[in-house]
């Protein structure tokens, strides 16, 4: 394959990438942002696209929020690339202040009492296992366990998506706002450059075909 890496990447250096990228996390974010800038759709759908991309990183579902940044770009009629990449704003650095942000206010609103931040990402790690485990319990023998799931849905699950909610809108609205003006300057100043460029280009080839006229030895 053309672009193969010539020496695969081990398993320790890729989890290690998702916490640290080659380049660190500065340049990522301006290579996202450059990425952004440059796609050829109108401002507005790209801005759509961003503020669904972010608010995805709200919700906790964790190994969904791509296939929901579609879904949500769509709806909204955004830009479903801008969507994807915006999920940047969710990384291994973000996350923890998220879940922290999301789970607290969710526990506030439904009355329920905290529990320590260092358990949610276990406690999602333990229900997806457990999930899977009744899932292939119904072609085993195995017994499915769902007053775990129900225990995690209570007390985790539950929080972060209602606590995640208002957060959530208000971190897209904000890249919205941000996206929007960000990216029709950028259009307007590539249009104008363009125009600028096809403009000198077209004033040097008439200036070459009148000298090419004038060099011309005139007919007898």
């Amino acid at each position: 394959m053309v672009f193969k890496r010539r020496t695969p990447r081990t398993w320790l250096q890729f989890i290690a990438e998702g916490f640290w990228p080659k380049g660190g996390w500065n340049r990522a974010f301006y290579y996202v942002v450059h990425r952004l800038r440059r796609l050829p759709d109108p401002p507005h759908r790209i801005a759509r696209g961003i503020a669904a991309g972010i608010f995805v990183c709200f919700t906790p579902f964790f190994g969904f929020h791509f296939l929901l940044a579609v879904v949500l770009a769509f709806l909204m009629q955004g830009n479903v690339v801008a969507a994807l990449m915006a999920t940047f704003v969710g990384n291994p650095l973000t996350f923890p202040f998220i879940a922290a942000i999301s789970l607290e206010l969710g526990e506030f609103i439904l009355g329920q009492d905290s529990i320590p931040i260092q358990r949610v990402f276990g406690a999602f790690s333990r229900a997806s296992q457990e999930l899977w485990l009744n899932a292939v319990s119904v072609f085993t023998d195995e017994v499915a366990h769902w007053d775990r799931l129900e225990r995690f849905w209570h007390d985790v699950f539950r929080p972060y998506m209602v606590g995640g909610l208002l957060p959530g809108l208000a971190a897209s609205i904000v890249g919205y706002m941000l996206a929007l003006p960000a990216v029709t300057a950028y259009q307007n100043r590539r249009v104008k450059k363009l125009r600028e460029r096809y403009e000198k280009r077209r004033a040097a080839l008439a200036k070459a075909a009148k000298r090419k006229g004038k060099g011309k030895a005139p007919a007898e």
